[in-house]
């Protein structure tokens, strides 16, 4: 695969590489062509550079004899960001280093599959950066992104949608999907919107009064 990217724009999201299960070559090019900067974890560094991707920052705690020197020289210039905080993963690391930078949005890939508490992690934590980063998550199956209270896009007819609530989720409402939903409430291991469609081409709206509401595009 070919190092990123054509385009450096500090406006399109980064690129975060975690280390879940591997994605398709094409949607990891799509996503590199268009990514000004690109994060790997330290536990996914070796698998990274096995595809021949070029790397702005490798970030991690380096624990387990970890020596990040050793990847400057294959990588060079590459900044190294040594985040030792047992308290948050290390993609949330991740996450606050773009804020830190002042960037507003993130990709994320190889962020599901494989451990299952890594993957649930993943796609619940990015609930608390609702206010300071856009968050996507992507593999070849899903793409998963936190809504804000009042969303509309324009998707095709039969295009699969679910909404996950995290935690309890009120006063929702949409409109253009097959099962429609007035002033429900959805709660994680409840009652959840999952395996919903769009009825017909065109906007969907959607729109929630309170709570963490999760929207995937997911496709078999």
């Amino acid at each position: 695969m070919s190092s990123h990217h054509i385009v450096r724009d500090d406006q399109e999201p980064a690129l975060i590489i975690a280390n879940g299960a591997a994605c398709s070559d094409e949607l990891l090019g799509q996503l590199l062509e268009w990514s000004p900067l690109v994060i790997v974890l330290d536990s996914a560094i070796e698998r990274v550079l096995d595809l021949g991707i070029k790397v702005d920052v490798l970030l991690g705690d380096f624990d387990r004899g970890f020596n990040p020197e050793y990847y400057k020289e294959k990588q060079y210039p590459l900044e190294i960001v040594y985040a030792p905080n047992q308290e948050k993963t290390d993609l949330e690391k991740a996450f606050d280093y773009l804020i830190e930078k002042g960037h507003k949005a993130a990709n994320v890939v190889w962020a599901t599959g494989k451990r299952a508490d890594h993957t649930i992690t993943n796609l619940t934590n990015i609930v608390s950066y609702r206010n300071n980063l856009k968050i996507v998550i992507l593999d070849d199956h899903s793409k998963v992104f936190l809504l804000p209270n009042k969303f509309e896009k324009w998707y095709t007819a039969n295009t699969p949608i679910s909404l996950i609530p995290i935690g309890n989720v009120t006063g929702i409402s949409t409109q253009n999907l097959f099962y429609p939903l007035e002033n429900e409430k959805l709660t994680l291991g409840y009652k959840t919107g999952s395996s919903n469609y769009v009825t017909k081409d065109g906007i969907i709206r959607i729109e929630h009064e309170n709570g963490d509401l999760l929207l995937m595009e997911c496709f078999d």
